[in-house]
């Protein structure tokens, strides 16, 4: 089963986001912070990590590029989930060393489509 590393502190974000993806058929594991989320990818070793990037302990942009520096869990894909939709944040995810940027509110079928590209699987 696709294993889907979902950091994110907003428990309604959390719980929607889970519960689909659930559904579609990937086995969701949840981290509530940024050092959660490196703890976890690094004994997980998650397909795909969707990373909010305004977390507590340890931000999205930090826990991106710590673990984008670790042999580990380099290659596996990040998507930064963020509310910060400005000019330049896009941009700034992908600096941080995140694979793909997605704005907040979630659009699950956009989200849906990128996660699937990622993992190499079409639409269901």
């Amino acid at each position: 089963m696709t294993k889907i590393l979902l950091v994110e502190d907003n428990e309604e974000n959390r719980d929607m986001l889970s519960r689909r993806l659930t559904r579609r058929g990937y086995e969701v594991v949840i981290a509530l912070d940024g050092g959660q989320a490196v703890a976890m990818a690094q004994s997980e070793i998650p397909d795909l990590i969707l990373m909010d990037m305004d977390l507590p302990v340890l931000n999205g942009w930090e826990a991106t590029q710590q673990l984008k520096a670790a042999p580990a869990t380099r290659a596996i894909p990040i998507i930064a989930l963020t509310a910060h939709a400005m000019v330049g944040d896009r941009e700034k995810a992908l600096e941080a060393g995140c694979d793909d940027y997605d704005t907040k509110p979630i659009e699950f079928p956009r989200l849906l489509g990128k996660i699937e590209a990622f993992l190499g699987k079409g639409t269901t």
